[in-house]
């Protein structure tokens, strides 16, 4: 299920922005939550411990239930080659991942949301499912009568396109033209400590 609680406070938990509000907010205040504040004593993380954070870092970024994450490590494990870097090429294929990669959303949520919305064609076909695996070659496009929506133009000034997607601002297009390499996928994660933790 997806997460609709506090993403402040969640952030400030894993230590991670998971949306430019709240990474406005991790500015002042980049401690856990809590009433003790910074000054609170922190016992050492064991491997699991570390493993355990790296795993939510991954799944809150992306916006996934637990099963959901699970699915991609398990798909991953049975692909040829490494098996963080195919789990990370899988989640960054889904639909929404990509309108938000593209400057489309501002946050994994509101991407989430423009593509349960329908607001969204992929090569020319509607497409509201938000983990729909985008091919090499596919060209999403925003829906015509979306065009004027305020949304695009705001997540557009805050964007930051990665080099394996070509995307046309003016004409609100994005293709995917390669799958991302080892350090290119643009989250705050240590995606080996994911897959440690799964293969326990």
């Amino acid at each position: 299920m997806k997460y609709n609680g506090p993403k402040i406070k969640k952030s400030r938990r894993l230590g991670i922005a998971l949306s430019p509000k709240s990474a406005k907010f991790l500015e002042r205040r980049p401690n856990p939550p809590g009433q003790h504040g910074p000054s609170r004593r922190r016992g050492k993380l064991s491997d699991y411990g570390k493993q355990l954070i790296e795993k939510q870092r991954l799944r809150y970024q992306y916006n996934l239930a637990e099963r959901q994450l699970h699915g991609y490590y398990v798909k991953a494990s049975r692909k040829i080659g490494n098996t963080a870097d195919i789990m990370l090429q899988l989640l960054e294929t889904r639909l929404d991942t990509v309108v938000l990669r593209a400057g489309f959303a501002r946050s994994i949520y509101q991407a989430r949301q423009l593509v349960g919305h329908a607001h969204f064609r992929v090569n020319g076909k509607k497409v509201n499912i938000p983990s729909y695996q985008v091919r090499i070659g596919d060209v999403i496009t925003v829906r015509e009568t979306s065009r004027e929506l305020e949304i695009f133009p705001a997540a557009q000034q805050i964007a930051t396109t990665p080099e394996y997607l070509t995307v046309d601002d003016k004409k609100l297009t994005a293709s995917l033209h390669r799958l991302p390499e080892h350090g290119e996928v643009p989250v705050q994660c240590e995606a080996s400590l994911v897959v440690e933790f799964y293969s326990r």
